[in-house]
C-alpha cells in the first residue's frame, strides 16, 4: 500500500461522511510487523479520525493509540512512529510495552493530570481540562514535555494578559504549574506503573511570578442585602433562586450549582455534600427560607437543582450565576460585588445574628485547624448547627420583613 498524503486522507473523510462506513489507512507497507495506520469512524455528530500504531506478532495484533488527526498532522504521527515505535517494532518488542516507556508529550501530560482529577471527583476537572486544551494548542501536544521551557509557557500567558485578563493569566499558569507538578511526582509513585514516563527535571511554571493577591473585603450590609434579595426574589427564575440560596446558607457558589435532588432532605431539612472543596463531607440544616426555596427547586428538577439554561441535562455554570449579578449590576442599586462576597457576607451578618465564629466556620465547612479538630474530634455538631440555623433563619426573615 502506497505511503498516505493529507488528499487521500480529506478525501477519505468525506467519503466516511457521506456513506457512514468506517474506513481504515495505512501508511506504506509493513504488513507482517507493523506500522502506522488512520481509523475513520462515523459518529453522531463527527467524524472521528484518530492514529494507531499496529504490529503483529505471532499472528497476534496489537494497536496503541498515538493521537487524533487533524491535532497530529500526518509528518507528527510519522515523527513519533519513527522515534518511539519503529525501535520497539524492529527488536519484535510488543508495542504496548514499549509505549509504557516513551517520553511522555504535552498532550499525555495534560491529559493524565486530567484523569487525576477527575479520578478524584475534583470540581474544576472540567474546567482545567479546557483551559489545558487551550494551552497544548499554543505549545504543541506532541511536544515532549521534557523539553517545554518557560517561553513556551509565556507564549501562553501573555496574549491571555495583554487582552486585559491578568486574573485568567494567572488562572492559567496556575494550570500549568500544577500538571507539570503532578507529572514530576507521578513517575516517582512506587505505587503505579501505568503512567506514562516524562523525564522532567523541572517545572517550567514554577518561576512565572504571579498577580499580586487581592484580599477581598466588600460584604453587604442589611439594607443591600434586602435590596438584593428583594430584586432576586422579582426575577422568579431558578437561577435568582440559587443565588438567594448561597446569600441564606453562605455555601460556596459550585456546592449551590451542583445540587442534586438526592442531596436534599425536605422532612429533616438537611444539604448533604458527600464531596467538597476540602475533601470533607459537609450536611448542614438549613433555615425555613432556604427550605422554601429548596422546595421549589426540587419540585421542577430532574437531574440537577440547577440545570444549565441551554442543556437541562448539565448543572448551571458558575460563571453563568456570575454575570447574572454582573450583567444588572447598574440595576440592582447597591455598589457592585461579587458571588464570593455573598459567602463573606453570611460569615458577617450571621456574626451579628449572634452565631460564634466556630459554629459558623462548621456552617461554611471552613477547615478546623489544630491536631484536636483535625485528628480527633469526630462529633457532627447537628444539634448545635441546627440551633445555629434557626437563630439566623429567625434573625434574617425579620431583617427582610
Amino acid at each position: 500500500m502506497a505511503a498516505l498524503n493529507d488528499v487521500t486522507i480529506r478525501n477519505t473523510i468525506r467519503e466516511v461522511q457521506s456513506t457512514g462506513k468506517q474506513r481504515k489507512l495505512a501508511d506504506g507497507t509493513g504488513r507482517g510487523t507493523g506500522r502506522l495506520v488512520m481509523r475513520i469512524r462515523p459518529m453522531p455528530h463527527r467524524i472521528l479520525s484518530e492514529w494507531y500504531v499496529q504490529q503483529v506478532s505471532a499472528g497476534k495484533r496489537q494497536v496503541v493509540k498515538i493521537g487524533s488527526y487533524p491535532d497530529m498532522t500526518l509528518a507528527d504521527a510519522r515523527s513519533r512512529f519513527a522515534r518511539e515505535y519503529a525501535p520497539a517494532i524492529a527488536s519484535k518488542t510488543p508495542i504496548r510495552e514499549a509505549d509504557a516507556i516513551q517520553p511522555g508529550t504535552v498532550a499525555d501530560l495534560f491529559t493524565g493530570y486530567v484523569a487525576s482529577l477527575k479520578k478524584r471527583e475534583a470540581t474544576s476537572a472540567d474546567l482545567v481540562e479546557d483551559e489545558l486544551n487551550a494551552a497544548k494548542a499554543v505549545i504543541g501536544g506532541t511536544k515532549l514535555a521534557r523539553d517545554v521551557k518557560p517561553a513556551d509557557v509565556l507564549r501562553v500567558l501573555r496574549p491571555i494578559y495583554d487582552r486585559g485578563s491578568p486574573s485568567m493569566a494567572d488562572h492559567m499558569r496556575t494550570y500549568i504549574r500544577a500538571a507539570f507538578s503532578w507529572g514530576l511526582k507521578a513517575e516517582l509513585d512506587y505505587r503505579t506503573t501505568a503512567v506514562r514516563r516524562f523525564g522532567l527535571q523541572q517545572n517550567p511554571a514554577a518561576d512565572i511570578p504571579t498577580e499580586p493577591k487581592r484580599t477581598g473585603h466588600r460584604w453587604l450590609t442589611v439594607d443591600e442585602f434586602r435590596t438584593v434579595y428583594r430584586w432576586l426574589d422579582e426575577r422568579q427564575d431558578t437561577f435568582g433562586r440559587a443565588l438567594q440560596l448561597v446569600m441564606l446558607t453562605g455555601c460556596r457558589v459550585q456546592e449551590i450549582a451542583r445540587l442534586t435532588p438526592e442531596q436534599w432532605d425536605p422532612a429533616e431539612k438537611l444539604l448533604d455534600w458527600s464531596k467538597t472543596k476540602n475533601g470533607k463531607q459537609h450536611v448542614i440544616p438549613v433555615c425555613d427560607l432556604a427550605a422554601e426555596l429548596l422546595n421549589q427547586l426540587a419540585s421542577d428538577a430532574d437531574r440537577w437543582l440547577v440545570p444549565a439554561e441551554l442543556d437541562p441535562t448539565e448543572h448551571v455554570a458558575h460563571g453563568t450565576l456570575y454575570s447574572v449579578i454582573w450583567r444588572e449590576r447598574e440595576n440592582i442599586g447597591v455598589k457592585p460585588f461579587s458571588n464570593r462576597d455573598l459567602r463573606r457576607t453570611w460569615k458577617t451578618l450571621a456574626g451579628q445574628a449572634g452565631l460564634s465564629k466556630e459554629i459558623r466556620d462548621r456552617l461554611q465547612n471552613h477547615s478546623m485547624q489544630g491536631v484536636s479538630s483535625v485528628h480527633y474530634d469526630r462529633y457532627e455538631y447537628m444539634p448545635e448547627k441546627r440551633e445555629a440555623a434557626k437563630k439566623w433563619g429567625d434573625w434574617i426573615a425579620a431583617q427582610l420583613g
